[in-house]
């Protein structure tokens, strides 16, 4: 039995873990009370220098506080959070010998439309949230050169986090199939990684065990990756429902997105469709995790992880409405 400090233990990935893995004395530091384990829970904010007071007898630390969403404002928020946040928890960890971290960043800071990048590509982030994450990882690489003979590292990059309780990016999208509503743009062909969580936190309970002194980087992705037509058949067979097989040319669907784009700029109001969540729809994301399927055999496949979701979010009764 460990003693793990998690701080943003309280959102969907850090509850996740400290539900799967209950074996390890947790503590966690947010900045709001964890919906599932208030009693160990202390209120702080990473920003704030005097919350962060950490224990000796930790064993390890789980970096998960971050700023992630696509629409936060200011934008320095991503860099007071993401940047800042993380060197005051690093000089914390110092000031009570904590040696050992894990941190999720995330492939953003691969940029968008690369190939199948895997850990020892360039980084080239497009946005405020993927440069952020980047600087975070020099900032925790310069941390680490100080001692690295005593330190233990580890950076894990997940693609898309989706699962049960989720009410993110991908749970949208099974809303929209669901929905039977759904065309598809394009062939269909393009491919989308995807992480469902309870592979996510068994990785990370995986590198809380191992604790290998070291600087180890990891993609996270359950493989293989699914096609839109894929996805769409996963989800048909699931819910026993039929998808209209109709598609829409590629051509076409960008010419209405640029229609709503132009509505948008007259109205002066945010729609749900425009040209550049087209393209990223109809655009393939694939990254390399082969390094980290060589050492970790995911307990679901992504297949079980999307009816896991689809049998937790569409199909059954709820005990609570907690979601993140």
């Amino acid at each position: 039995m460990k003693n793990i400090l998690i701080v943003g233990g309280s959102g969907f990935v850090g509850s996740r873990l400290m539900l799967d893995f209950p074996d390890h004395k947790y503590q966690n530091l947010d900045k709001k009370e964890s919906p599932f384990l208030s009693n160990k829970t202390t209120l702080g904010n990473i920003l704030n220098k005097d919350d962060l007071t950490f224990r000796n007898n930790i064993n390890t630390v789980v970096l998960l506080a971050a700023e992630h969403k696509d629409n936060v404002y200011p934008s320095k928020l991503y860099y007071d959070v993401n940047v800042q946040g993380t060197k005051n928890v690093l000089k914390a960890m110092d000031n009570a010998g904590i040696k050992n971290l894990i941190f999720t960043s995330s492939v953003a800071i691969y940029g968008l439309n690369k190939t199948n990048p895997n850990e020892s590509h360039f980084e080239d982030p497009f946005n405020h949230y993927g440069k952020s994450k980047w600087q975070a990882e020099q900032a925790i690489n310069n941390w680490y050169s100080e001692d690295p003979e005593r330190k233990s590292v580890t950076i894990i990059r997940p693609t898309v986090i989706f699962g049960e309780r989720n009410r993110g990016n991908v749970h949208n999208l099974l809303k929209q199939i669901s929905s039977k509503k759904f065309i598809i743009i394009g062939k269909g062909q393009n491919k989308k990684s995807m992480a469902y969580v309870g592979n996510v936190v068994a990785f990370i309970n995986n590198r809380l065990e191992k604790n290998d002194v070291g600087y180890h980087i990891f993609n996270y992705i359950d493989k293989p990756d699914f096609s839109m037509t894929e996805l769409v058949s996963v989800i048909e067979n699931k819910m026993d429902i039929t998808i209209p097989k109709q598609k829409i040319p590629y051509w076409l669907g960008i010419l209405v997105g640029y229609g709503f784009d132009l509505l948008s700029f007259i109205l002066r109001k945010k729609f749900s469709i425009s040209s550049i969540r087209i393209k990223k729809f109809c655009s393939t994301t694939q990254f390399d995790a082969s390094k980290l399927h060589s050492v970790f055999k995911p307990k679901y496949s992504l297949e079980e992880g999307l009816k896991r979701t689809l049998d937790y979010d569409f199909l059954n009764q709820k005990d609570d409405d907690i979601l993140f």
